[in-house]
């Protein structure tokens, strides 16, 4: 007989508002976009550090070492941010947000370089 696994999901979703808020409280909250270098020039959030999901795995070792620290994930619509979420809780960070996409981000955004 065979045993059906529930993957649970090991991350949160987390509104723009909150964001937001968690971003202006908490100083150390890491606020990663994994889209490509390309959209990152175009458009992004202030203060956030690109990883593209590509590159996560070997990124993010680098970038953050601790494993308990927070971090906020976001793409252009979500689904890359979604992938990165699951990427991220599989390698063991245990406080990971989904915000979604920077298409749904109603506050400031800068680009270039």
């Amino acid at each position: 007989m065979f045993k059906t696994l529930l993957r649970t999901k090991t991350y949160e979703t987390v509104s723009p508002k909150e964001a937001k808020k968690r971003l202006e409280e908490n100083p150390d909250l890491l606020l990663l976009d994994v889209r490509t270098p390309e959209e990152y020039r175009e458009i992004r959030i202030p203060g956030s550090r690109l990883i593209p999901l590509n590159e996560l795995e070997q990124g993010i070792k680098k970038t953050v070492p601790d494993k308990s620290r927070e971090i906020l994930v976001y793409c252009l619509s979500g689904a890359r941010a979604a992938a990165a979420c699951r990427r991220l809780s599989a390698m063991g960070y245990t406080r990971v947000g989904n915000m979604g996409g920077i298409r749904s981000w109603p506050y400031q955004t800068v680009s270039g370089r």
